[in-house]
């Protein structure tokens, strides 16, 4: 897993100036930082060293692609690099009698949310198709195969009862998976699997809203979108 490397406010501030101009000169870039030349010096070779500034052969910078994609996130009114939705695939799969199914459900044995039942599902991947990370999360967590179609948007607020605070801002690509095959993992790490009644899963004091009812919405034809904010104790999340 890469983690982001945090960059100087300095740093944005290059990155900014360069996103308005094909290239620039040492001199254009340093003026807005306000630093004397020593310390733009060293910002600027953090910039290259980091991949996001190259040196073009007229001795200006330019942005790099990974520069661009890092500095296309800035809040360019605020210099600071914008906090957005988390983008994830939640399975939705259901087998016998329709009118009474099981449903595949997963207990969350991780943090946040520790405990709680909920659908499968995991983050969607740089350069995968929503399909592809349905199918990758359905084997991974729970050794299975299926006929993925994405059939509805879900975003989802969560924030805390007590102060208000925003926890997560997810969007959910809800995968519809039917003919599915294999053995279903009854462990992996983080969590257990399960095909569960919707009148079992009514039981659980933690789940999330909609576990055992939501999937009707989803298996019809049309496709759906919801949004909502939801409400959590300190003691959930």
């Amino acid at each position: 897993m890469s983690h982001e490397v945090e960059v100087h406010s300095a740093q944005t501030s290059i990155l900014r100036e360069l996103l308005f101009h094909p290239s620039a000169g040492f001199a254009k870039l340093q003026k807005p930082t306000g630093l004397d030349s020593d310390h733009f010096k060293f910002h600027i070779s953090r910039l290259v060293e980091l991949g996001y500034v190259e040196k073009t052969n007229d001795k200006k910078y330019t942005l790099t692609a990974k520069g661009k994609e890092y500095a296309c996130r800035l809040d360019t009114d605020e210099n600071i690099i914008e906090k957005q939705p988390k983008s994830s695939v939640i399975l939705v799969a259901v087998r016998g009698d329709m009118r009474d199914p099981e449903i595949l459900v997963q207990q969350r044995l991780k943090q946040p949310f520790y405990g709680f039942y909920c659908r499968a599902g995991g983050k969607i991947r740089w350069g995968e198709t929503l399909v592809q990370s349905a199918e990758r999360e359905l084997m991974e967590e729970m050794g299975l195969t299926a006929d993925i179609e994405i059939k509805g948007v879900y975003h989802k607020i969560d924030k805390r009862n007590e102060d208000g605070k925003l926890l997560e801002d997810k969007l959910f690509y809800v995968a519809v998976c039917s003919n599915i095959k294999g053995e279903l993992l009854e462990e992996f790490e983080g969590g257990r699997n399960m095909w569960m009644k919707q009148s079992e899963i009514a039981k659980q004091p933690k789940k999330f809203e909609g576990l055992n009812t939501d999937h009707i919405k989803y298996l019809g034809t049309s496709f759906h979108f919801e949004e909502g904010i939801h409400w959590y104790n300190a003691e959930e999340y």
